[in-house]
């Protein structure tokens, strides 16, 4: 006999705040009837099999952290910032621009025809079949970041959103964001995922990009919780004519990382570029499953992954370009490679390519290895003790991407935490 796979526990799906718009409300309580006795994930599930038993969803866990703290900046930025503290907005904690063409409110303070609309536009960006924890956090956010770009508004400083889980109790959060990026307009983005406390808790993230004609938007998402934190992150971004969309993800391992890309390219002369780090250690786990579609014809995208694994962590890269029949003259490139530290870590990667067109130029690739002996003895005979040598290695192996983050903030803390981790898992070298 077949065992019955879990459900979620009914009490997910009571949601606490009560301050939204009635047009959200009316939308977060559809979800919530939807997802009534949904499957959780298992190995049987495809895009879920290497992290299902990662996933740890207590009763406990289903209740919403309280809002109230004031998050602080964890970034030294020249810049604009918003806080998301455990997934409700704080005007009073943040510094919003103020720049002709651009709007950015929190979901709440959205009067309700501009609820409607955004209503009507939630969910857009994401294959729900693929992500099905996205439409948990439907089901459950307080609140949001709603962020509009009108026609040629152009944000010179990065908007840092810092969204920051106070961890001092069990249980969930639910931070949303949407941008909606107006004929060639342009912003950087930078989603800080952060935590305090020590108590288990939950992170469901939903983050969502509408491009029109001639956009630019750069995100960049790091992932730095504790270790106590479980994290389920997506993503979606929509591109119209030469839109284009620069992803730079960033992740450090914990209990569950979970990261879902999915970027389509809706028509002609539309680009993107995806770069992902992510590393692990102990026993951590990180999970990358990344989806770009490419609908129209004369698209671009490229698309690079790196992991480090070490100890007896694991990490996941599940990267897929799918070409549609009409989407000739298409170009896309795909590379995963990834370092294993130690004997006892795990790597799984599985590119793939779906091809319908056939006037198209496509590559992908993947490799796993270890430190390359030669290079090290190298090192080690120029007078550079071992550890040291093992860490200028490791660092060389994702400072190429790093390099291309276009924050200098960014890339700075970024490189600090990197050798911090890789210098920690050298310690006994």
């Amino acid at each position: 006999m077949t065992k019955a796979a879990p459900t979620l526990n009914a009490d997910f799906l009571e949601a606490a705040g009560s301050n939204l718009p009635s047009p959200l409300q009316t939308l977060r309580a559809q979800r919530g009837k939807a997802l009534v006795d949904m499957p959780l994930p298992t190995r049987r599930t495809e895009n879920w099999k290497y992290s299902s038993r990662y996933l740890q969803l207590s009763d406990a866990m289903a209740s919403a952290l309280p809002s109230g703290r004031k998050a602080g900046p964890a970034l030294a930025f020249d810049g604009y910032h918003v806080v998301i503290h455990n997934g409700v907005v704080v005007p009073e904690a943040s510094d919003f621009p103020d720049i002709d063409g651009i709007e950015i409110l929190s979901f709440a303070d959205l009067d309700d025809i501009a609820a409607q609309q955004l209503a009507e536009r939630l969910d857009n960006t994401l294959d729900s079949n693929a992500v099905q924890m996205s439409r948990l956090n439907t089901a459950r956010f307080e609140d949001g970041l709603f962020i509009r770009l009108k026609p040629n508004a152009v944000m010179e400083k990065p908007l840092f959103v810092i969204c920051e889980t106070d961890a001092h109790a069990t249980g969930s959060v639910y931070p949303r964001i949407y941008v909606e990026a107006g004929t060639n307009s342009q912003m950087t983005l930078v989603e800080e995922y952060m935590s305090t406390g020590t108590e288990p808790a939950l992170v469901n993230t939903v983050s969502e990009f509408s491009l029109a004609d001639g956009a630019n938007i750069t995100s960049v998402r790091l992932s730095l919780e504790g270790t106590n934190t479980q994290h389920i992150g997506a993503t979606g971004a929509r591109l119209l004519a030469n839109a284009r969309f620069d992803s730079h993800c960033v992740g450090f391992g914990g209990p569950l990382r979970r990261h879902d890309l999915q970027v389509r390219l809706e028509a002609a002369g539309a680009e993107c570029r995806l770069n992902g780090v992510a590393v692990t250690q102990g026993k951590q786990h990180y999970d990358n499953h990344t989806t770009i579609e490419h609908v129209a014809p004369h698209c671009n995208s490229e698309e690079t992954y790196r992991n480090i694994a070490a100890d007896e962590s694991h990490a996941i890269f599940n990267g897929r370009i799918h070409i549609h029949k009409d989407a000739q003259k298409s170009n896309a490139n795909m590379s995963n490679k990834n370092l294993l530290l130690s004997t006892g870590a795990e790597i799984d990667t599985k590119p793939e390519l779906e091809i319908y067109a056939d006037d198209v130029k496509c590559a992908h690739g993947a490799t796993i290895g270890r430190l390359d002996e030669s290079a090290l003895f190298y090192l080690v005979s120029r007078g550079i003790d071992r550890r040291e040598a093992n860490t200028l290695l490791s660092m060389a192996f994702i400072n190429e991407l790093i390099a291309q983050i276009p924050v200098e903030a960014v890339r700075e803390t970024v490189q600090a935490r990197l050798n911090q981790f890789i210098e920690q898992t050298f310690k006994g070298a």
